[in-house]
């Protein structure tokens, strides 16, 4: 089943997707390329929006929490990537310790949590689930919904090592994305594989670094594929840090919305798109807690800034903010907008589900209290598509298509971390 677009069926993303097909030998060849030179995150996740006349990633997670929303069809495939993703860093690997986010009492999250120790399980490892929330001062066993359970322990840190008791891990697998800060206990470890690397976290990560490497890749991959970039890429913005308080922090936001808006308008008046353009003010940082708006027209920015960053915060009044064109998410399931998942794996796309919400509209997040997941998107193999089918009519092809540009913005985030990287050797 692919999920109905409300736009018709033809037009530029079918025409992008029978690109696409048709050069099928020619992108596996250059993803091949890309990671001969570069390493891909351990994990991650994109969130792609489906405007019909564009389709775009949105966000991309370096700490994927939602493994548990991926079905029992789609495992074997994760099985698979999470074997070479392991045997690639450490191949004599024995145990993994997995280190999630602190004050872990949501369920759906600790389903995740169980499902990625069942995947790491299956690839052949023994896995515990080792808490750095000071709370957890000895062994906590939780039951889950499905009727599984899951045991959080306290680490124990010694010398240059991280563990758990009686379990000495040679990888560590973050699943903390390290929002409030990198925790002491997790620096200066030498003998064993962190992963994802500190600098992935929030504390170094800014999203305009991302987009601006998925900008260069959409550019290169849009040469490959003789198509417009802007087919695949959302423009953006940065403003430094903004003061909402002063006149000349709205001022810098103004100018940068004003400049956007004029852009995206341009490039609907050459692809005849009737739609009202629209651009996602949030924070460059999502350690800092700020709300997503959505600005149509310069106009509404006073009014809209007020409450943006949380009182009482540790920069209230400041932010680094970016400042993202608006994609339209014109794909429906059961009359809800709906946005595609990709999750990936090392190199390979391992499965999505659909972001669901009942209540929001196509120009809104739909990443919010009332969403729902449906884990249909890629119950056909991502890597299977059916050439010679009708584009927008086929399941495996369409969701192909969002493998590919999973994988773009996945390449855009082993440049983001190489650029990011403390370690990485300076050549003048």
């Amino acid at each position: 089943m692919v999920p109905h677009l409300v736009t018709a069926l033809t037009g530029p993303i079918n025409e992008l997707e029978q690109r696409v097909l048709d050069s099928m030998p020619a992108i596996e060849r250059w993803f091949r390329l890309e990671w001969m030179e570069h390493t891909p995150p351990f994990y991650s996740s994109v969130d792609l929006r489906n405007a019909g006349f564009k389709l775009a990633p949105v966000d991309t997670n370096l700490y994927p929490g939602g493994w548990h929303n991926l079905t029992s069809e789609m495992l074997p495939l994760a099985v698979q990537a999470g074997m070479a993703a392991i045997e690639k860093i450490c191949p004599e690997a024995r145990n993994l310790l997995v280190i999630p986010e602190n004050d872990t009492r949501n369920t759906f999250y600790l389903s995740n949590l169980a499902q990625l120790s069942r995947i790491f399980k299956m690839a052949g490892l023994n896995v515990r689930i080792g808490s750095i929330d000071p709370q957890i001062k000895k062994a906590t066993t939780v039951q889950l919904p499905d009727g599984n359970s899951i045991t959080l322990e306290p680490v124990i840190r010694g010398k240059r090592r991280l563990g758990v008791k009686d379990f000495d891990p040679c990888t560590i697998l973050l699943n903390n994305d390290l929002s409030a800060g990198v925790p002491g206990i997790l620096e200066d470890i030498h003998e064993q594989y962190l992963l994802p690397p500190l600098h992935a976290g929030w504390p170094t990560r800014r999203k305009s670094n991302h987009f601006h490497s998925y900008e260069e890749v959409a550019k290169r991959f849009g040469k490959l594929l003789g198509v417009d970039p802007w087919l695949i890429n959302p423009m953006f913005n940065k403003c430094g840090e903004l003061d909402f308080d002063k006149p000349s922090g709205m001022e810098c936001l103004s100018t940068n919305v004003d400049a956007l808006l004029t852009k995206i308008r341009r490039k609907y008046k050459e692809y005849g798109i009737a739609e009202k353009p629209f651009v996602v003010v949030k924070a460059d940082n999502s350690a800092q807690g700020m709300g997503i708006m959505t600005v149509r027209d310069v106009k509404d920015l006073e009014n809209k800034t007020r409450g943006l960053t949380p009182a009482g915060s540790a920069q209230a009044g400041c932010s680094e903010v970016i400042i993202q064109e608006g994609v339209y998410s014109y794909e429906r399931i059961n009359d809800a907008v709906a946005e595609p998942v990709v999750y990936m794996m090392d190199r390979y796309v391992v499965g999505g589900f659909y972001r669901v919400h009942a209540n929001r509209g196509a120009d809104q997040n739909l990443n919010a209290p009332g969403s729902s997941f449906v884990p249909l998107a890629f119950e056909q193999s991502t890597q299977l598509p059916q050439p010679g089918v009708k584009p927008g009519a086929s399941a495996p092809n369409r969701f192909y298509m969002y493998g590919v540009i999973g994988r773009l913005a996945m390449v855009a985030a082993s440049y983001e971390l190489e650029a990011t990287d403390p370690e990485a050797e300076v050549y003048e």
